[in-house]
């Protein structure tokens, strides 16, 4: 590696080390990388070669001369008893058996010498440091710039891999080494392929722009304000070694790998006692191959020496161990051309667009099709149409395009535009302010049928029993519904109900009774049954409550409606959109002409109103009756159901497993109720 020579060196340096410490702070801060692993690594690279080859030029706040960036202010900070280290990385195996003679001639050894390696798969996650005081969970932390970083304590105790005191075991082994009084454990939080489409697919929903990669994925879940968010996140743990030990006692690093296993961590099975560098090779060259086995990321493998006394005397540079290596693998990527730009529609009505590309090999397998994620993604990477694009797999599952070779792009391209209208059904395309998706906002839209049909009919909408997800999908196939309206008119077909496999003659009587006696199902239910946007069984309500009709509703302006109490502007605009499209329009007549309920009954008062002034939040889950069940009788005994915990709310009812809610309610001295407690002040008990 010849000595760098740039016109002006310094100049070039402040460059890098801007650059550098800007995608850090992507990185380690914002959790929204702009750039590949890959790309990171030479511009640090060609840091450190600037730096060695001009040393009169380096100072103490440059990038090489830390790990990372530092801790986002939200959390408290945490200092690290050791500091986390980050580790060089080798791109080939010459510079692997480069690593394995420094090692070497640092111990005044012999080229020939052994020296007895572990290698270990090198996750793609987020670095952690779990602190145990006399075997128990004190304090998790991320690495932050590596000598303080976030408490995150409260988020790590969600990841059930980690135990909260060790060994985990009450009948441990007789082999099970003695925990120390003080101990930091080292481990990589991670997310599995799945766990990553399933968040994933649930931020589209939530008109959220969606995760890069499983590694981003598990770095925001980790860095949640609200605990329960992460403990919804089905995260995972790899442990891998020890920092700071009281009195540990080891003598190898295996041995620190065995312990941790035996008191209950989850140490990776896929690990090696090598003894020399060409067998730790050999492990590297089988999983270059076999990661694709994998449902978890990894990006190399870590080389270490495995003699902890060799480790002490090996030592470290300013930023890593030079008793260990990280081999990078190449990463997954090819280059090709965007053919066409296709808008998806989901089932949730989010529109994705997709880059159809020529064919080209990557990873293993022929692609032709990446993701785009959203139009802010689009303008961000400017991807147009005949753009020559470096792709690669996002998390080893979805093809995504990287970047634009912009030298090569042909002449007289069009940047993208979103469609104003579905490419499905027609309806009007809408992207709430704040929001990275774009939805379609038509009930009827083929595209997101299923879905629409399952909402309509569960339990807190119309709650037609015996409408489940098999005969929801027959319906649609068959194009027996091809709207919900369509639901009230399958008597008129009912031969054709019958013949549909398991349904039968009492089945399908049972089905359409449960139809009939939907029409009666209060307005509230109703217009939260239409799928609206934005709109919940409460907001639901505040609306019926309201207007009293859907007529009144489906007429007034976006600002009436933003008017009600907790609604606002964007659930208005959402609200007054959807009943401005000519398919919702027709979908609201049919339901009108089967005999649907559209109005509220005016009814003498009956009765006394107990709850009336009152302020009622659910939390948890309720043993005899739905949260919506419960909102209701709330509204009929005169109070109300807020969605939020504030000071004016007068009681919070928890469930079982009740979220963050329980907790700011005792905060503020709020009466908490029992389930039982709050039926006997409803007079059903």
């Amino acid at each position: 590696m010849g000595k760098p020579n740039p016109l002006d060196p310094q100049a070039r340096i402040e460059e890098l080390r801007r650059l550098i410490n800007y995608h850090n702070y992507r990185y380690y801060v914002l959790d929204s990388p702009e750039i590949s692993d890959a790309e990171y690594d030479r511009l640090f690279r060609e840091l450190v070669e600037l730096e060695t080859a001009y040393p009169s030029l380096v100072t103490p706040d440059s990038p090489t001369q830390r790990v990372g960036a530092p801790p986002a202010e939200q959390f408290e900070s945490h200092t690290h008893l050791l500091p986390m280290l980050s580790l060089n990385n080798a791109f080939d195996e010459g510079e692997l058996r480069a690593f394995d003679a420094r090692v070497k001639r640092a111990l005044a050894l012999p080229p020939e010498a052994p020296i007895e390696y572990v290698t270990e798969l090198k996750i793609d996650g987020l670095a952690v440091s779990l602190t145990y005081e006399n075997g128990v969970l004190v304090t998790g932390a991320t690495r932050g710039d590596g000598f303080s970083g976030e408490n995150v304590t409260n988020n790590i105790r969600t990841i059930r891999s980690i135990p909260l005191r060790v060994p985990q075991s009450l009948d441990a082994a007789p082999d099970v080494p003695p925990v120390p009084r003080l101990m930091e454990v080292r481990g990589e939080v991670y997310m599995t392929h799945a766990e990553f489409q399933k968040v994933n697919e649930e931020r589209i929903e939530a008109g959220e722009p969606a995760f890069a990669n499983p590694r981003n994925a598990a770095a925001g879940s980790v860095r949640q304000l609200d605990p329960n968010i992460t403990a919804r996140r089905r995260l995972q743990i790899f442990v891998y070694g020890l920092g700071f030990v009281e009195n540990g006692g080891f003598t190898t690093h295996w041995e620190v790998l065995e312990a941790l296993r035996k008191w209950g961590f989850r140490v990776s099975d896929h690990r090696r006692l090598c003894p020399s560098i060409e067998e730790a090779l050999q492990f590297i060259r089988e999983w270059e191959s076999k990661r694709e086995e994998l449902d978890y990321d990894i990006d190399g493998v870590v080389v270490k020496v495995n003699s902890l006394a060799l480790q002490a005397e090996l030592g470290q540079v300013s930023r890593s161990p030079r008793w260990a290596i990280a081999y990078k693998y190449p990463p997954d990527q090819a280059t090709t051309v965007i053919r066409e730009i296709r808008v998806q529609v989901g089932r949730t009505g989010a529109l994705t667009p997709v880059a159809i590309m020529d064919p080209v090999p990557l990873g293993g397998v022929t692609v032709s099709r990446a993701t785009l994620h959203n139009e802010d993604e689009i303008a961000r990477k400017d991807v147009r149409v005949g753009d020559t694009v470096v792709i690669q797999r996002a998390g080893e599952v979805i093809p995504e395009v990287v970047r634009v070779v912009l030298e090569k792009r042909p002449p007289g391209t069009e940047p993208f535009k979103m469609p104003t209208h579905c490419p499905v059904c027609g309806s009007a395309v809408e992207r709430p302010e704040g929001e990275a998706v774009a939805r379609c906002t038509g009930i009827a839209c083929p595209a997101q049928l299923r879905e629409r049909i399952r909402h309509f009919a569960s339990r807190d909408a119309m709650d037609i029993e015996g409408l489940g997800t098999a005969l929801v999908e027959q319906l649609v196939e068959t194009g027996l519904v091809k709207d919900p309206g369509d639901l009230y008119f399958l008597k008129d077909r009912r031969s054709e109900l019958v013949s549909l496999e398991r349904m039968g003659e009492k089945s399908a009587d049972n089905l359409l009774k449960a139809i009939e006696d939907s029409k009666n199902r209060s307005l509230d239910r109703l217009i939260f049954a239409l799928g609206i946007r934005h709109v919940g069984s409460t907001v639901a309500r505040a609306l019926a409550e309201r207007f009293r009709s859907l007529d009144a509703l489906a007429n007034a302006s976006a600002e009436e409606i933003a008017e009600i109490p907790g609604v606002g502007s964007v659930i208005a605009s959402s609200v007054y959109t959807f009943f401005q499209q000519p398919s919702n329009k027709a979908v609201i007549e049919k339901l009108r002409a089967a005999g649907v309920k559209m109005v509220i009954e005016e009814a003498p008062e009956v009765g006394e109103k107990p709850f009336e002034g009152k302020t009622f939040v659910f939390t948890g889950t309720l043993a005899s009756m739905t949260r919506s069940e419960a909102e209701r009788l709330v509204a009929q005994l005169g109070g109300h159901a807020a969605s939020n915990v504030s000071k004016n709310t007068d009681y919070v009812v928890a469930g079982e497993n009740p979220g963050s809610k329980l907790t700011k309610a005792q905060q503020l001295g709020i009466t908490i109720l029992t389930e039982e407690e709050f039926k006997r002040m409803a007079g059903i008990q």
